[in-house]
């Protein structure tokens, strides 16, 4: 095909938009609300899944160290906890700090109690944190085999609860983004049909006097690209407003954030060129092509 030709045929689709603005109106409809549906369901996935892990990483096991372990021991033991490839975090806990960060939480008679001994009680322990909370109960059963290890405080039960909210979420989102995808292809594909069904006797007269297929399909290409393409802007558009708008809501008390991991939500800067290709590409997909494969049933006559 010659570039006058090709450049003849945009040019039609781009009219083509025009002298059919009332069903590219109504296409451009459908794709913008289903990108947004599609994509708030990822982005609210990819959230929640970054809330839970900033909550996993908060969990603290606690190492207790045995009474009377060498100093040259008990620095061993640290670089061991580091080395495992599941810690990402190692601090000591020194009993003598320990003393006084329980004494400034008891009252003046509390204290009284305790001014006559002459032996700190409290051991030196170790505080970690782990990268993975699924591997908490081997990495525990690890540190528990460590020479001058007392005993392991971990949160068994928490993480086992965090571990099962997790799996649902995984299991839940990815259903109901799955069923969103079909769905929005439906509509999609039926909106498109009834575009080029209107436009049928166009198809027909074209095929009657000679024009090939890809003459045909050319400029209903260009109009389905085109009207992703704008319903992928629009779309973004929407998408960041309303993203930025909450992000500020919650923003505006960091201690709540902190309590409920929301300080792990997403800023829209870090995804945005992420979620504007893939609302571009999946709005020239949806479209475009189902806008020629709608075509194509028109063009055997």
């Amino acid at each position: 095909m010659r570039l006058n030709s090709f450049k003849y045929l945009v040019k039609q689709g781009f009219k083509g938009i025009w002298f059919n603005r009332v069903n590219s109106f109504a296409s451009l409809c459908v794709i913008t609300i289903s990108l947004l549906m599609v994509g708030i369901s990822v982005l609210l996935s990819f959230n929640i899944t970054k809330m839970i892990g900033a909550i996993e990483s908060r969990n603290e096991v606690i190492v207790v160290i045995e009474d009377g372990a060498p100093e040259n021991n008990v620095a061993m033991l640290g670089e061991e906890l580091a080395g495992n490839s599941n810690v990402f975090e190692v601090n000591f806990y020194s009993k003598d700090q320990a003393w006084v960060d329980m004494q400034a939480d008891m009252s003046e008679d509390e204290k009284a109690l305790f001014q006559y001994m002459s032996r700190n009680p409290l051991p030196d322990c170790y505080r970690i944190r782990v990268k993975e909370i699924g591997e908490l109960s081997k990495t525990v059963s690890w540190i528990q085999g460590l020479e001058f290890v007392d005993q392991v405080q971990a949160p068994n039960d928490f993480a086992n609860i965090l571990i099962g909210i997790r799996n649902v979420c995984t299991i839940l989102f990815s259903a109901i983004t799955l069923s969103l995808i079909i769905v929005c292809f439906v509509i999609i594909s039926n909106s498109t049909r009834a575009s080029v069904y209107a436009r049928r006797r166009e198809i027909n007269i074209m095929r009657y006097v000679g024009a090939s297929k890809s003459f045909i399909e050319i400029p209903f290409f260009v109009e389905g690209m085109v009207i992703g393409i704008v319903s992928a802007a629009i779309a973004f558009g929407l998408t960041w407003f309303a993203y930025t708008e909450v992000f500020k809501m919650f923003s505006t008390d960091v201690n709540m954030l902190s309590i409920f991991g929301l300080s792990a939500l997403i800023p829209f800067e870090e995804i945005a060129l992420g979620t504007g290709i893939a609302y571009a590409v999946f709005g020239v997909l949806l479209s475009g092509v189902g806008t020629v494969i709608s075509t194509r049933k028109h063009l055997n006559v």
